[in-house]
């Protein structure tokens, strides 16, 4: 058979008949289906290659009113947890035979609000949004209209009817202020997050709690939020070290504000692990290497994400019609920061 024209489609009839096989068989071996012989297989992608086909997606996407595209929208794909979090994402979803549209809000609420737009009208299958920290009522509301099965991660947005899968915050500062209460430190600054995120309100929790049951006074002005980012880690430094009194200890919203606030502190002769003690918490893989090495909370962003994916492919599927909540246990790597 004669190769097609140049600039014409090639279609799969013309792919069946070169490779001598039905029109089925090899509609059966693009979509990967385990009932067609190896050697079956190999002879039509070999004519598919020679002949130049291009499966054409969109067409099949129309007959099947699926895309096998998920949409996963993020905060900052430069922060280390975030990136660990969409390896897990990534993987379990190409595992199930998807592909990833991925999108990054930079934490803006306003470009979160155009991404998810944007994925609806590219008519995935799905979506997986890791909030912006400022998460409005407008987002909630455009949420909630959504028509497609939506799965929230690492961030909880009150009133907003999806599952969710993350950590469990007030436990891990829970057991990182313990930690430090168990060495002797009565004076525990919190340092870094956007004060009422969900996020940064589950882990004052924790850290309310830990000094109410050590029957500790807590000192509000020791509380100093930011920007969840290690520059804003050093300007909640510099903000602590104007108070009147320098406390003993401090606990850091993530590992990326406690790279920062620990940059500050050296840079002002503060030596780290004998004058002052740090935690943080995500436990991301420059906190094993960093000088000194981080105590930090584990949050395994990884397995956060393999569970989102898990759990928006079932609601593709509609294998589950109930709301889920997903929350994993946290774990306390300690380092030489409070050895």
């Amino acid at each position: 058979m004669k190769k097609p024209k140049k600039n014409v489609r090639v279609t799969l009839q013309e792919v069946a008949d070169h490779a001598g096989v039905s029109t089925t068989t090899a509609s059966l071996v693009v979509r990967n289906n385990p009932r067609i012989s190896e050697a079956t297989r190999n002879k039509v992608l070999a004519s598919m290659e020679e002949l130049g086909y291009v499966y054409d997606r969109v067409a099949a996407n129309m007959r099947s009113q699926n895309s096998n595209i998920i949409g996963v929208i993020v905060t900052d794909i430069a922060n280390k947890f975030i990136s660990e979090f969409l390896i897990g994402v990534q993987n379990t979803l190409e595992d199930f035979g998807y592909t990833v549209l991925l999108g990054t809000t930079f934490d803006s609420v306003e470009k979160q609000q155009k991404l998810i737009s944007t994925m609806v009208e590219h008519r995935v299958d799905g979506l997986i949004l890791n909030p912006a920290s400022r998460s409005v009522g407008k987002t909630v509301k455009q949420l909630n209209n959504l028509k497609i099965p939506l799965v929230l991660a690492n961030r909880e947005l009150t009133n907003v009817h999806a599952d969710y899968v993350g950590i469990d915050y007030p436990e891990g500062t829970y057991k990182a202020i313990s930690h430090l209460i168990s060495k002797g430190h009565e004076k525990i600054a919190f340092l870094g997050g956007v004060k009422n995120s969900s996020t940064w309100t589950e882990r004052m929790e924790g850290y309310r709690t830990a000094h109410e049951n050590a029957n500790l006074t807590l000192d509000e002005s020791l509380v100093i939020d930011s920007e969840p980012t290690d520059k804003g880690g050093e300007e909640a430094a510099l903000k602590m070290l104007d108070l009147p009194e320098i406390p003993t200890a401090i606990f850091c919203f993530s590992d990326l504000i406690a790279f920062g606030v620990m940059k500050v502190l050296t840079q002002k002769g503060i030596v780290i692990g004998r004058d002052i003690d740090i935690v943080g918490f995500d436990n991301i893989p420059e906190a094993e290497i960093y000088h000194p090495p981080l105590t930090t909370v584990s949050s395994y962003p990884k397995s956060i994400g393999n569970q989102a994916a898990k759990l928006l492919h079932s609601k593709v599927k509609r294998e589950s019609e109930e709301m889920h909540r997903v929350i994993l246990k946290p774990q306390l790597v300690i380092r030489e920061t409070s050895k």
